[in-house]
């Protein structure tokens, strides 16, 4: 019984670290590079119809803390020391299964996250710093 709870809660932490992170992606990263390209109205008409971007852009420093605080534990969830699968055949295929699953899902999410991080924070400095 204890490995089934294991599971879902490593399970549910993946799910909410691709979420928190790709949050990141949406609040952050993707209307910077919309005004880098010149979609500036696109931005502007989004944040018009989800007010909520404006309010996660403003504290996008607890937007990106949060999330990476969740890949942390999320990573440190899944390649823990001592984290074994059941002996029993059929629960063992299904622990690798999702230990699977939970590797691609944090693998995604970090690279989601990166991207965010980089457009949010690194991308108009660079742009500037290049221009000069």
């Amino acid at each position: 019984m204890k490995t089934d709870r294991s599971l879902i809660r490593q399970r549910t932490v993946s799910w909410l670290t691709l979420f928190t992170s790709t949050g990141t992606l949406i609040c952050c990263a993707l209307p910077i590079l919309f005004v880098t390209v010149g979609l500036g109205a696109a931005v502007a008409a989004a944040s018009s119809a989800a007010p909520f971007l404006v309010t996660l852009a403003l504290h996008k420093g607890w937007v990106f803390a949060g999330s990476g605080l969740m890949l942390l534990w999320s990573g440190w969830l899944l390649y823990r020391p001592g984290r074994v699968c059941p002996s029993d055949p059929e629960a063992g295929r299904l622990c690798a299964r999702a230990l699977r699953w939970n590797r691609r899902v944090l693998g995604v999410s970090a690279v989601i996250w990166s991207v965010g991080a980089f457009a949010a924070y690194l991308a108009l400095p660079l742009r500037i710093w290049l221009g000069s």
